[in-house]
């Protein structure tokens, strides 16, 4: 039988000790996914309007037409939405990873200029946020590197994560080694620890992303119906890894996106999530850059 190229084994029955900073039992890193102003529109010159994550069914104009509906949800996000959560996270305070598309920070100064002056990290998610798997090489090679310059010129911060949307294309992680200004991806969702994989004989770290921790569940079909059920299912996932984290501790990914949690009936699950993780001791809550340096200096 031919061998796959795929790894099924992984760390196996026996995960490394990931020795968190304070012997802590769990690592969770909260993510806001920027997206709102990058997604699919004829404004932007494309075809097509966005259909995705929304409260409102999409797909159903025509070729060039505009979704004022899918608009106007997505104008909930950067308007109402972003604002909520942060204020949450900085109620708490909270640290956490903006997942950022490069194209929404020239669509909401004021939101770029707080993802500025905020003291977490920018994971790149793509310039716009589009399907990579999509893209020919050359023109995933260009949408890396407008992504990254652009976000650099108007945070003066590197982007040092990437995370495509959905999932990358086969050319994807060799593209981001050879830009060479990655310390990680996040492209992947098989595992509860980060890991080394090598890229055109280079080492290269991998961070895995999660979806079902993720209020994407809130849109579909056999998703969340309301903010108990997403308080609930991330808890029972926490208190599990936490169990776990008395011998092989793991890391949790928590996704997030304005226009979906940031909702009134919805954010509450946030912060009752936030709070349970604080009645718990030995919870590193971190940036996703913290992860990657600390895998880099210890693994």
């Amino acid at each position: 039988m031919k061998s796959s190229k795929r790894d099924f084994v992984g760390y196996g029955q026996i995960p490394p000790n990931s020795d968190w900073p304070n012997k802590s039992k769990l690592a969770i890193n909260f993510i806001i996914n920027v997206e709102e102003g990058s997604e699919y529109s004829p404004l932007l010159g494309d075809k097509k309007s966005e259909a995705g994550l929304s409260e409102v069914p999409g797909g159903r104009h025509l070729i060039n037409q505009r979704d004022l509906g899918i608009e106007s949800i997505y104008e909930y996000g950067s308007r109402v939405g972003f604002w909520r959560l942060t204020r949450l996270f900085e109620k708490y305070k909270t640290p956490y990873t903006f997942f950022v598309c490069a194209l929404t920070l020239l669509q909401n100064e004021e939101i770029c200029n707080y993802i500025k002056n905020s003291p977490n990290d920018i994971c790149c998610h793509g310039y716009r946020w589009e399907e990579h798997y999509k893209l020919k090489k050359n023109q995933e090679e260009k949408q890396i590197k407008k992504a990254f310059d652009l976000i650099l010129k108007l945070t003066n911060k590197r982007a040092r994560g990437w995370y495509c949307r959905y999932a990358p294309s086969e050319n994807t992680r060799k593209l981001l080694v050879q830009n060479g200004n990655f310390l990680y991806d996040s492209d992947s969702y098989n595992d509860d620890l980060p890991y080394w994989v090598k890229v055109n004989k280079k080492k290269h770290l991998v961070i895995p992303y999660s979806l079902d921790t993720n209020d994407v569940h809130f849109k579909l079909p056999s998703g969340f119906s309301g903010s108990n059920q997403f308080y609930e299912y991330v808890c029972d996932s926490i208190n599990y890894l936490y169990k776990e984290g008395s011998h092989k501790p793991k890391m949790l990914n928590i996704g997030l996106h304005p226009r979906l949690i940031g909702r009134p009936g919805r954010v509450t699950a946030i912060e009752k999530i936030i709070k349970h993780i604080k009645s718990l001791d030995k919870i590193w809550l971190c940036k996703r850059e913290d992860i990657a340096k600390h895998w880099i200096e210890n693994f």
